[in-house]
This record gives C-alpha cells, structure tokens and sequence, in this order.
C-alpha cells in the first residue's frame, strides 16, 4: 500500500485549506508551504512544469491509487462477508450439537436414573423373593418328608399292635374254645392276654369299653360258669372285629396318606422348578440390564466429553471471530481514511487555482 504517499496527503489535507471554486489567497499559500505535503506537491509540480510537463500523470497516479484502494478495501468487505457466512454456519452446527449433546446427555441420564436403577433392584428384590420362597419351599419339603416317616413308623407300630392284639384275641379264643375242664392255667392265660391288650390299647376310647367288660367277666369265678364263657367268647369275638376293622382303617389311612404326600411333594418340586426358572430368568434379566447400564453409563460420559469439546469449538471460533471482526474493523478504517486522504489530494491537484499558484512560483 502507498504509506508514505497516503501519510503525505494526510498531513496535507490535516494542515492545509483550500476552497476549491475560489483564487490561493497569500494567507492559504502560507499555510500550504507549512505543509511538507503541500510542499512535495509543489516542488513536483515546479518540477514538471518547468521542464513541459503537467500534472496529469501525478493525478493519474493518484486516481490509480484511489481506485486500487477501493478494490482492495472491496476484496475485504468480501472476504468477510464469506467469513462471517462461515462462522454463522458454523455456530449453528455447533450450537446444535451442543443442544442433541445436552439432550443425550438428559435423556441417558433420566434412562439410567428411572428406569435401569429403579429395573436393577426390582431384579434384585425379586431374586431375594426367589431365594426366600426356595429355602421356604425345601423347608416344608423337609418337614412332609420327616411327618411322613413319622406317619409311616405310627403306622407300622400301630399295625404290629393290632396284630399282637388279634393273635391275642385269637389265642383266647382258641383257649375258650377247649374248655371243658377249665384250669387255672387257662385263666391265667387268658387274663395275660387282656393285660397285653389293655395295655396296648388302654389310650384308644373305642376299645375301652370292651376291654373293660372282658376284664370284668375274666375271673375266676366266671370262668368257671359255661354261660360266662360264651359271653366271654361272644365280646372277644366282637373286639376282633374292631380290631380287624382298625387294621383296615389304618392301612386305607396310610395308603392315603401317602398318596396325599406323593402329590404334595410332586407339588413342591414342580415349585421347586419354577422357582429355579425363574432365578434363571431373572439372572439373565439383570445380567442385560447390568450391561444395558453400563453401556448407558459409558454413552453419557462419552456425550459430556463431546458436549465439552463442542463448547470448547464454539469458544474458539467466537474467539476467532471476534478478533477477525476486530482486526476487519480496524484494516476497513485504515483503508477509509487512505481512500479519503487519496480523494482529498486528488481534488487539491485539479483546482485550477494549484496549478495558477505553482506557475507564478517559478515565474511561468
């Protein structure tokens, strides 16, 4: 750029006046000469003039400079017309991508905090449900397997006590049915054979009353008379009917007892199965959410680091833009005042009255 020209005309156009319709007056020509503008102009144009010359080429020069200036000053306003298109363009991209990184960001998080956390201690309270209705489930199984041992062993016992009793009965009966001559070793017999099954059956209020009356009628006295015999005979025979009766009650008990139990514990397992499945199946329910939660994890934090670097992009480039603007600012000041100064030189060379001043000063 023509600094040194532009900074001349400057300091001319600063210090020195001249009305361009009107005649140099003595009082301007003083204060041109006070100008070291002015005075390049008219030792130039003393110049020129005193070998032939003319003016026209320092005015050409200076219209040249003039219209280079615009172009250039044009150029710029260009220039930053395509910047500021640009940088526009790129706050809005990066302004969206901040705010599609913000919501990321929400939208992960409120995923995480409402529905995978909330998800991941449902999966969990549910398999410390699982895991109480299964210990729950093989402690009742436990308990049917023990009270059916325990049935089982009653049954039996009760079983080889009725059978005691019957072969006692039946043994009584037998020694009944022989007497002819009755023996006190008959009656001692018999009497043993009460005492068992009062002893065996002295708890059961069915049996009480028929064992009571044998007892009664089982004396010595009685046993002697044939009439009391038969009485005794006749209740013995009754009593193994009960006793019998019993033994088929308690076999038809047992036999429902246990297919009570075979199907309470078919019962249980098949609990027992579904429980497990539904370990399993919760299992891989909080295996996915585990991983669905930490991939969620992971995302946000890489969209925080993104959301952060793009706020960082933007700082820049309004940074960038900024001092752009600023220095297009001050370079589109520059060159107005070059341009100003310019036209204001070019008008001080084409008054009529510059040139009338120049010739009178070297006697033209």
């Amino acid at each position: 750029m023509k600094s040194s020209l532009i900074a001349c005309l400057l300091l001319s156009v600063l210090s020195v006046e001249i009305t361009l319709n009107n005649a140099i007056t003595t009082q301007a020509l003083e204060k041109l000469k006070e100008s070291s503008w002015a005075s390049f102009i008219v030792e130039f144009a003393e110049v020129e003039l005193s070998t032939g010359g003319a003016l026209s080429e320092l005015i050409e020069t200076i219209n040249q400079l003039i219209e280079q200036l615009q172009e250039e000053l044009q150029d710029i306003h260009n220039k930053y017309s395509r910047r500021t298109d640009e940088h526009n363009r790129d706050v809005t991209r990066l302004e969206q991508e901040i705010q599609d990184a913000a919501k990321d960001i929400f939208t992960g998080q409120d995923f995480i905090d409402n529905v995978l956390i909330p998800q991941k201690e449902r999966f969990q309270q549910s398999l410390v449900q699982l895991k109480i209705n299964i210990e729950e489930n093989r402690r009742v199984l436990d308990g049917e397997i023990v009270n059916r041992k325990r049935q089982h062993e009653q049954f039996l016992s009760n079983i080889a006590e009725l059978n005691e009793a019957i072969g006692a009965v039946d043994e009584s009966l037998g020694l009944l049915s022989q007497i002819s001559n009755p023996s006190l070793i008959q009656f001692k017999r018999v009497q043993t054979n009460l005492g068992r099954i009062q002893t065996s059956f002295q708890n059961r209020s069915s049996f009480a009353p028929i064992i009571k009356a044998l007892l009664e009628l089982a004396t010595e006295q009685n046993f002697t008379d044939q009439g009391s015999v038969q009485q005794l005979v006749k209740i013995f025979n009754e009593l193994r009917v009960q006793f019998v009766d019993s033994l088929n009650q308690e076999t038809a008990d047992e036999s429902q007892a246990e297919t009570k139990y075979t199907e309470r514990v078919a019962q249980l397992e098949k609990e027992f199965a579904e429980f497990q499945r539904s370990v399993l199946i919760k299992n891989s329910e909080l295996a996915a959410n585990e991983q669905k939660l930490g991939e969620t994890i992971v995302y946000v934090g890489q969209r925080k680091d993104d959301k952060e670097t793009l706020e960082a992009q933007l700082q820049a480039e309004n940074d960038n833009y900024a001092a752009e603007t600023d220095l297009y600012t001050r370079t589109v000041t520059e060159y107005n005042k070059e341009i100003d100064i310019s036209k204001q030189a070019y008008g001080l060379l084409t008054q009529p009255s510059f040139e009338s001043y120049v010739r009178s000063t070297v006697g033209i």
